[in-house]
């Protein structure tokens, strides 16, 4: 799978209308099919997360951003499903508590970024900082329009120190909100999910694609790049996701350590 597609190239301009939310390019079969191939590839994850964790010299971070909907929850779910819990930690971010906000605002984020050998997965980020902040007027402009410099270097300190970034941008098609917001108030079990807060956000869509548009453009660098997912069927953008992060992790030809001298002459009684 030629990943290259979905790449979003350092120094590019974004639009995110010539990125095709429903496009399946890659895919060989049906739904079923989909899901079905889904397996083998959370069993090679799962293996060399083994590997990340015995070998201890890197950490991997993956950040999951999108729209209402997009399908963050359920890329964690089926994405990490096969993994040892012990090396995998999901970050979620909410609005920031009053603590927080006295603090620069990359501050909560460093204490909670992976330890090496370990991979810990962002559910909303500090984009938000460039996204509902700008979209909200929540500060000036020119205070946000600084912060692509600082996630920049921030994210370059961080792969520096040994930390792999990934990040992934779930497009989807404001139909395709519209029907996954409907399915939430029709099913009782999903009425859970629904909050009004997100019909207020909707009215906000054009202007969320424009900030997306521009941090995608402003911070997808060789060493932490952005991906934009197809996310309008959620089996395909399972599977994208899961190559690119395989593929990430096959890129550190990662191997277990050396063991202990004089265990072939080891007996247990």
């Amino acid at each position: 799978m030629d990943l290259d597609r979905y790449r979003v190239q350092p120094g590019s301009l974004v639009s995110l209308a010539g990125w095709a939310p429903d496009d399946k390019f890659f895919a060989t079969g049906s739904k079923a099919e989909g899901e079905a191939d889904l397996a083998p590839l959370t069993a090679r994850f799962d293996g060399l997360q083994d590997l990340l964790y015995a070998s201890g010299h890197t950490g991997l971070l993956v950040v999951l951003q999108g729209m209402d909907t997009s399908g963050k929850d359920g890329t964690i779910r089926h994405v990490f499903r096969g993994t040892d819990p012990l090396g995998i930690h999901v970050a979620d971010f909410k609005r920031p508590s009053e603590t927080e906000l006295t603090h620069d605002y990359l501050w909560r984020v460093h204490a909670i970024t992976p330890r090496r050998g370990h991979v810990t997965i962002f559910n909303r980020s500090h984009y938000e900082d460039v996204l509902v902040v700008r979209v909200h007027n929540l500060v000036p402009e020119d205070r946000w329009k600084k912060r692509y410099h600082h996630i920049r270097e921030f994210e370059r300190m961080l792969v520096d120190e040994g930390i792999l970034v990934v990040k992934f941008f779930l497009h989807i098609s404001k139909d395709e909100q519209k029907r996954r917001l409907e399915a939430r108030l029709s099913d009782p079990k999903k009425n859970w999910k629904f909050e009004a807060g997100d019909l207020a956000e909707r009215k906000h869509w054009d202007a969320y694609q424009t900030a997306y548009e521009a941090a995608l453009a402003e911070t997808s660098t060789d060493e932490a790049p952005w991906y934009v997912v197809p996310a309008n069927h959620k089996w395909y953008r399972n599977l994208v996701v899961s190559h690119v992060l395989i593929q990430t992790l096959e890129g550190l030809n990662l191997r277990y350590p050396d063991p202990e001298p004089g265990l072939d002459q080891i007996t247990v009684d």
